[in-house]
């Protein structure tokens, strides 16, 4: 039985999912072509994912083709309460309500798991890491999974380099249509839509410091100066820092970047990012935030401790940290997810490129049940072209074939 924070919330949320619906064109193609196959009749999957509208109709288009889906967040800030009980309200498990405490994200997680997963989906690592310390029972039953961020990936690969990885993972974030369109556009736009939604900042006219360079980085600066922001990169990789320089952008040390910063994003999937050293040099009324998926690239125990006075919530999702000589930091939506925790995330269309490879990573475990090893896989790449020729069509976009002739050229190179 569901856990859900309320019900009555449900039309609300319906009226979310059904915008969401109507921008995601290969989730509505996908729909159509397997709501009447059925491939997942039968089976159980179990999905730990940021809970908003996108992802409920993604929940919702694998229940329609046979899956029994059992739903929970992926961190406490993300779910929103009114698409959860619409979700609910559709006949899926839904385990999840916002600003839970630690406690119970972690029986949600293991009420997901409790329906006996032939399947997961996993956002950032935690579903499998409960499977390989709670409930190893389920290793033998699992298909296998899919892995849709960076920071779940590096906790997966470190698993397979351990040899601890005990079921096929397929990680759709190293997908090449997943990171240069989701991790890219989407993290680029969708976390500056958090900023600006909580904070009623302009961008314009702001230093903003990018810490990582990554494709997330990338996306947040090329975004962020488009929008008139002064961009400042922080790299730990002389290779990346070149290219931020290459691409027109500032680079230096944190600790150089902390003194001239108006606005901190983090975007490493590492801890400690920023720390004390950094906040010492900052200037009163500097907003940090944090782009990656756990809430630990802003040091939170070094604000604390900083801090003169009790931190205390000056506007919904923005925490005052006063120091010592008067300045105050300002933290958004406690470190966790700006894009999420204040904000709607990735964008519609986005998303549906990036939902439909998860729909087409369960249906190839499905396929290749029993042929998978207990490793870490990367989407096939004919996937990665038919997701992206799909794309295409439903935007009205065309593209060149080669003649026999030009194939056969390339082919003799």
């Amino acid at each position: 039985m569901s856990i859900i924070a309320d019900k009555s919330l449900a039309p609300l949320g319906q009226q979310r999912i059904a915008w969401a619906k109507a921008y995601m064109p290969l989730l509505n193609i996908l729909n159509a072509r397997y709501g009447q196959s059925k491939p997942f009749a039968g089976l159980k999957m179990a999905v730990s994912i940021h809970l908003e509208a996108k992802t409920a109709y993604l929940a919702q288009v694998l229940k329609n083709a046979g899956a029994e889906v059992a739903v929970t967040g992926s961190n406490p800030l993300s779910t929103q309460d009114e698409v959860a009980a619409a979700l609910a309200a559709s006949g899926v498990e839904v385990f999840a309500t916002h600003g839970c405490s630690q406690k119970e994200y972690d029986d949600y997680l293991r009420k997901a798991l409790a329906t006996d997963p032939h399947l997961i989906i996993d956002d950032g690592g935690d579903l499998v890491n409960m499977i390989n310390s709670e409930r190893r029972d389920l290793i033998g039953k699992l298909y296998g999974g899919s892995e849709e961020t960076t920071t779940g990936v590096h906790r997966l690969k470190a698993l397979a380099k351990a040899g601890h990885l005990a079921f096929p993972m397929i990680a759709v974030n190293d997908a090449y249509c997943k990171y240069l369109f989701d991790n890219r556009y989407g993290t680029g736009q969708s976390s500056l839509d958090g900023i600006i939604r909580t904070t009623n900042l302009t961008i314009a006219g702001k230093n903003l410091v990018v810490a990582g360079y990554g494709w997330c980085g990338k996306g947040v600066a090329m975004r962020a100066k488009g929008m008139g922001a002064n961009v400042i990169v922080t790299e730990v990789d002389p290779i990346k820092a070149i290219e931020a320089v290459f691409d027109g952008f500032r680079v230096m040390p944190m600790q150089e970047a902390a003194a001239v910063g108006d606005i901190f994003i983090t975007v490493t999937g590492c801890k400690d990012v920023i720390t004390k050293p950094h906040m010492e040099k900052m200037k009163d009324g500097a907003v940090l935030c944090n782009a990656g998926h756990f809430d630990v690239e802003v040091n939170k125990q070094h604000l604390e401790a900083l801090s003169t006075v009790p931190p205390f919530e000056v506007r919904k999702n923005i925490t005052a940290y006063t120091m010592a000589d008067g300045r105050k930091l300002y933290l958004l939506g406690e470190g966790r997810l700006v894009n999420l925790a204040c904000g709607d995330g990735h964008p519609i269309e986005v998303m549906d490129l990036s939902f439909a490879m998860q729909f087409l990573a369960m249906l190839y475990l499905v396929e290749h049940k029993g042929e998978l090893e207990n490793k870490l896989y990367v989407l096939p790449d004919e996937l990665n072209k038919e997701v992206a020729a799909l794309k295409l069509e439903a935007l009205g976009a065309g593209i060149d074939e080669l003649t026999p002739e030009q194939a056969a050229y390339l082919a003799a190179e």
